[in-house]
């Protein structure tokens, strides 16, 4: 068996496809969606993914704002360019992006954020709403990428057994919360793995649906997997590769090679998960665009 591969690039192509009429819709009764990031330091990782998501934005038609400010920035003006955020019309989504220097509390910037406008999902109204399932929240992008590629790839979660490597508040709680849910790309049966899990292999082959989320390059093997398994890697890191132009390439927590000999499915590593969670964001500014002209702002 070889496994079928799940192009996350193909699948956030379709659903882009769809968030533009959504975006024309609007747009034909005068809103225009609008997302805000924030941006503080110079962190090169941090600078690519607020490139890339103003670029999103800008393929969509998407009203987009960046604001910048140094690593010196203190909390205060943080919470008071969020505090303007907050009131701009044209702004329908706000997302800081993390990290953030040490003497900010991250905590403290997520909490300002209005949740009607909390894109990320990060602030606790949106993950107590998602928790219970509720669905006038917002769903965080990257677990939310990782349910859609299940579903439109054909491997609906319901009455499966999905196995989660990697406990973070990023990607393995808020997925876990979602695939437990009683609802379509739902119903399945959730286990969380983590590092002082016990015996980690015999567990994660019991998986029907692995969703590898560790941060460690290749960690999943063959041996840990079953025959027609289908994986999700959420996993990027850069490894060294002398026979790479760049002297390193990308990898995931998947031994991809070995592992899909084996799976049924699974996504590579780039152009699997990581397209999703862009993708998603722009889907959660579009919503809340569409949630403000249902309100009358």
């Amino acid at each position: 068996m070889t496994a079928t591969i799940i192009d996350g690039t193909s699948v956030a192509d379709a659903i882009r496809v769809e968030l533009r009429q959504r975006v024309a819709a609007l747009k034909a009764v005068g809103v225009i969606p609008g997302l805000a990031v924030v941006l503080v330091g110079d962190d090169p990782a941090s600078a690519t993914y607020v490139r890339m998501k103003g670029k999103a934005c800008e393929v969509l038609g998407i009203y987009s704002e960046t604001v910048i400010r140094p690593s010196d920035c203190q909390e205060g003006e943080l919470l008071g360019i969020i505090d303007r955020l907050n009131q701009d019309p044209r702004v329908h989504g706000i997302l800081v992006q993390m990290p953030l220097p040490r003497h900010i509390d991250p905590n403290s910037v997520i909490e300002h954020i209005d949740p009607k406008k909390d894109v990320d999902a990060f602030h606790p109204i949106n993950v107590g709403k998602m928790l219970i399932g509720v669905e006038d929240g917002f769903l965080p992008a990257t677990p939310r990428g990782v349910q859609e590629l299940l579903v439109r790839s054909g491997n609906d979660p319901a009455g499966k057994h999905v196995v989660i490597c990697g406990r973070s508040n990023i990607v393995g709680k808020p997925l876990a919360a979602l695939l437990m849910q009683k609802r379509r790309g739902a119903d399945a049966t959730v286990t969380i793995c983590h590092s002082r899990t016990k015996d980690l292999a015999s567990i994660t082959r019991q998986a029907d649906i692995l969703v590898a989320a560790m941060g460690i390059p290749r960690f999943i093997r063959a041996d840990m997997v079953k025959e027609g398994v289908v994986v999700i890697d959420v996993g990027t890191s850069r490894v060294e590769d002398p026979d790479h132009p760049k002297g390193s390439r990308l990898v995931g927590d998947v031994d991809f090679e070995a592992v899909k000999e084996k799976a049924k499915a699974i996504t590579p590593v780039p152009k699997g998960v990581g397209p999703m969670t862009i993708v998603m964001l722009m889907q959660n500014t579009v919503l809340a665009a569409e949630r403000s002209l249902q309100r009358g702002i």
